[in-house]
């Protein structure tokens, strides 16, 4: 066993003597030592639970003849860190999440490792340090939160409070009505529960083969979250004695599958910040290209909340990801010969699912839409990508052109929607990029303002920032190269016409070559005063259409 490093022969009887002070006896010793990672905390309603998780995973590992032992990493909730300076540190924990894991699992040479987490940077920083470290694993998340509902019934999540902001900021609501969206939206633990996110890559985690069936989608509340907790404890000591290691399984055509998924789902945009990351981690390249051409080929057969009033459980009880994935075999679009950490193949998750609610997973012939979730767009505004999630758009925004109305932060942006000063237009958001910003941070609260005041067929918004998964709208992210870069988007000026085409990939800055060589030349890049961890991120991370990895 790989743990023989830390507790085997008479020169480890030190090591063994620390194995011991945590109370360990030798027939403990004797097993697979199993890492749980857990990120539980007590600010993100995402992890507040993740402690009852984490012991059922170790009640697994005991059953199957393993030793469990824990530790725990950070957790940022993005929610709250939205609209402030906290955002900024969002997407830098993934990398820290990722380093921190890889530190523990090689210091300490476990034979085997369960993540558990569930929000938006910590399941793909732990997949990260996963593959990284390819060590028999699985990842389980505390599930998602179940949505909160209006005393007339309407059923209402955590977008339904940032955009009620928007709503009574026009009138349209009173403060009254404000609170019991605030009271109501999230109403216990778990990730919140549309498809944003945290829940996007939970559900991705479980088409790459990482999870086990159900992961994505079980609410956080249940027995059944906790049986699925337990299932995973167990099934890591086998993946320890078969020496099945994660990139057996995440493979190019496991990535491949994920993204489909992903397409099928409209997950959210930062899915393509995210899987390119987790690949680059096992040495496959996945570029905006993939992306964009699988897009272009699957079917858009769920719309989950921010998309419609649908949610989270109302997917589990029509099949969840299983059925999602049937489908799309149906047509022929899933590799299904790949394994599984479940220790079944691709195929027999398939075989053995059901979809039970055509209204929730629409079939492949007559799906929302003939294309996937997510478009990726270029064009003279962002020359190596940018990113939007077209199934959360109206057919009339498909197209739209307007004048630029620009701001070097979200902050005097989301004042000018909020105050009436921007109407209609292409606001323009940028150094928010993961170089700019640093950290890339994400524009809830605006998007959320616009849809609120009614301004969504009126106002585009462009950015080299990103969005949340519970953005809807006219919102394009991950412009490529960012400002701080030396992008395009750092050379646009108030009312310059930008042109936005999603069905032909579009997005173009109407303004003559002569122009903009003028303005490079002209061009002053704003300086930022920064210190900490930020410093060090702005330094080392890559462009967007990387997947924001470091160098």
């Amino acid at each position: 066993m790989r743990s023989d490093n830390i507790k085997k022969g008479l020169e480890r009887a030190g090591h063994r003597s620390l194995l011991k002070a945590l109370g360990l006896t030798d027939e403990e010793i004797a097993r697979p030592l199993i890492a749980v990672a857990n990120s539980a905390n007590e600010i993100v309603p995402g992890h507040i639970h993740l402690n009852d998780i984490s012991d059922a995973v170790k009640s697994g590992i005991r059953m199957a003849g393993g030793t469990p032992i824990e530790f725990g990493t950070i957790g940022v909730c993005d929610g709250i860190a939205m609209g402030h300076k906290g955002m900024n540190y969002s997407l830098v924990s993934r990398e820290v999440i990722a380093d921190s894991v890889e530190i523990m699992l090689q210091a300490h040479q476990f034979d085997g490792v369960v993540m558990v987490a569930n929000c938006d940077k910590i399941v793909p920083g732990m997949l990260m340090a996963l593959l990284r470290v390819n060590i028999p694993g699985l990842i389980v998340s505390g599930g998602p939160m179940l949505c909160g509902y209006t005393p007339d019934g309407e059923p209402i999540d955590l977008i339904s409070v940032f955009e009620g902001v928007g709503r009574a900021s026009k009138g349209d609501i009173d403060e009254e009505s404000l609170r019991i969206l605030e009271n109501e939206g999230c109403p216990g633990a778990g990730s919140c529960s549309g498809m944003f996110t945290a829940n996007s890559m939970n559900c991705l985690s479980e088409a790459l083969g990482l999870a086990m069936p159900g992961n994505g989608t079980i609410p956080a509340v249940t027995a059944k979250r906790i049986r699925l907790a337990k299932s995973a404890g167990m099934r890591v000591v086998d993946l320890v004695k078969e020496d099945i290691r994660p990139r057996d399984i995440a493979t190019k055509d496991a990535f491949e599958n994920a993204a489909r998924v992903d397409m099928a789902i409209g997950a959210s945009t930062n899915t393509v910040l995210h899987l390119p990351a987790i690949a680059h981690e096992a040495g496959i390249k996945m570029d905006l290209d993939v992306f964009d051409s699988l897009s272009r080929t699957t079917p858009n057969i769920c719309k989950i909340s921010p998309a419609s009033k649908q949610h989270m459980q109302d997917l589990d009880a029509a099949g969840g990801i299983p059925a999602v994935m049937k489908e799309l075999a149906r047509k022929g679009l899933m590799k299904t010969n790949v394994m599984t950490v479940s220790g079944k193949k691709l195929k027999d998750i398939i075989d053995s699912a059901r979809v039970w609610n055509r209204k929730v997973i629409r079939s492949a012939d007559a799906p929302y839409s003939a294309e996937g979730g997510i478009a990726v767009l270029r064009g003279s505004l962002a020359p190596d990508g940018a990113v939007i999630k077209q199934s959360a758009i109206s057919q009339t925004m498909m197209k739209f052109t307007g004048k630029a109305v620009v701001f070097d932060s979200e902050e005097p942006a989301l004042e000018a929607v909020i105050s009436d000063k921007v109407k209609e237009g292409v606001i323009v958001i940028r150094y928010e990029g993961p170089r700019g910003g640093p950290g890339m941070r994400e524009g809830l609260s605006i998007t959320s303002v616009i849809q609120g005041k009614g301004l969504e067929e009126k106002i585009a918004l462009v950015t080299d920032g990103r969005f949340s998964g519970g953005t809807r709208g006219l919102c394009i992210g991950h412009v490529s190269p960012e400002a701080a870069d030396g992008g395009p988007i750092g050379l646009v000026k108030d009312g310059d016409i930008i042109e936005i085409d999603i069905e032909n990939r579009k997005l173009d800055l109407q303004v003559s070559a002569k122009e903009m060589n003028k303005r490079k030349k002209e061009y002053k890049k704003p300086v930022k005063e920064l210190e900490g961890v930020l410093l060090r991120y702005s330094k080392m991370v890559r462009s967007a259409n990387t997947g924001a990895v470091l160098d």
